[in-house]
């Protein structure tokens, strides 16, 4: 779709709004996890975004059901892209700082790049290559003075498969395609994410049962659930049309910085050289990744 000119300007500015929705969900996540525990946060936040996906798909007149052959690849891609995903990253805030959390969880497109080579036989062009290796030397700069130093946390492994379930789910939904709205697939994805958080709390947790929460627990609570799933998702949706898919993607590459600032407003965490050092790498590799060389642009 062609974009206005009075239009871009408003769609960029949501493609801006929509990375610190999601990158201030970082912080969020982490004071919420304070009193709540991660099955159960995992199972309220995407049981609530997926019941608002599927209530603006209907109103926006599109249909929820799938073919037979469709439900398979559908559940599980939301079993890797939404469950995994967001099960791994709770746990993985649990045990390291939310800073390092969201740096290493943010290789996801060299990942991908890898994955799909593997399974999906594309090609990895110089550009490619250069994205993997600077992705590569993040993770180094990020954990090799932690190794050095015996201060290694599993957290960062837990990262690690958040990244990993992301792009094999975005391999499987490419590798089998689905003939629906892109609002009912992540309708789908999201409530079979909710399944297995739902699942996942019932079997370690048991049924929780309600206490009062700290002021700031409550409010970092609502905004994970309303700010960053519901409406951030439904603000995706509402750009996707209006902007090139490449620059709401490269969009999202402000995510990470803005999950770090907000660690260090919000969580007085403190970043390390070393850390800085990982971001910006990754940040690059991904930056290269996702801009389209010549040959991709014409594709």
């Amino acid at each position: 779709m062609k974009l206005t000119t009075t239009a871009r300007p408003l769609h960029l500015a949501g493609v801006l709004l929509l990375a610190s929705m999601w990158g201030l969900n970082w912080p969020a996540v982490k004071i919420a996890l304070n009193e709540i525990s991660p099955w159960t946060l995992r199972a309220i936040g995407l049981t609530c975004a997926g019941i608002v996906l599927a209530v603006a798909a209907l109103i926006r007149g599109n249909r929820l059901s799938v073919s037979r052959r469709e439900v398979g690849p559908l559940i599980l891609a939301g079993m890797l892209t939404i469950a995994g995903f967001n099960l791994f990253l709770a746990f993985a805030q649990l045990m390291t700082s939310t800073s390092r959390a969201v740096i290493v969880t943010f290789t996801m497109p060299v990942w991908t790049v890898i994955f799909a080579r593997l399974f999906l036989a594309e090609p990895l062009d110089r550009q490619r290559m250069t994205g993997i290796c600077l992705g590569l030397a993040g993770l180094a700069a990020l954990s090799w003075p932690l190794i050095a130093s015996g201060g290694f946390s599993i957290g960062l492994i837990y990262a690690l498969c958040a990244g990993l379930c992301w792009a094999l789910g975005s391999v499987v939904t490419k590798k089998w395609p689905v003939d629906a709205a892109p609002l009912t697939v992540a309708t789908w994805q999201l409530l079979t994410g909710a399944v297995c958080a739902i699942g996942g709390m019932l079997l370690f947790e048991g049924i929780p049962v309600y206490h009062g929460l700290a002021e700031s627990t409550t409010l970092a609570l609502l905004y994970h659930v309303i700010v960053a799933l519901a409406i951030a998702y439904l603000l995706w949706f509402a750009i996707l049309p209006h902007v090139p898919l490449g620059i709401a993607s490269l969009g999202t590459l402000l995510v990470p910085a803005i999950g770090v600032l907000g660690a260090t407003i919000l969580l007085d965490e403190r970043p390390t050289t070393m850390d800085y050092i990982g971001l910006c790498l990754i940040t690059l590799a991904a930056l290269s990744i996702l801009l389209p060389t010549g040959r991709r642009r014409t594709e």
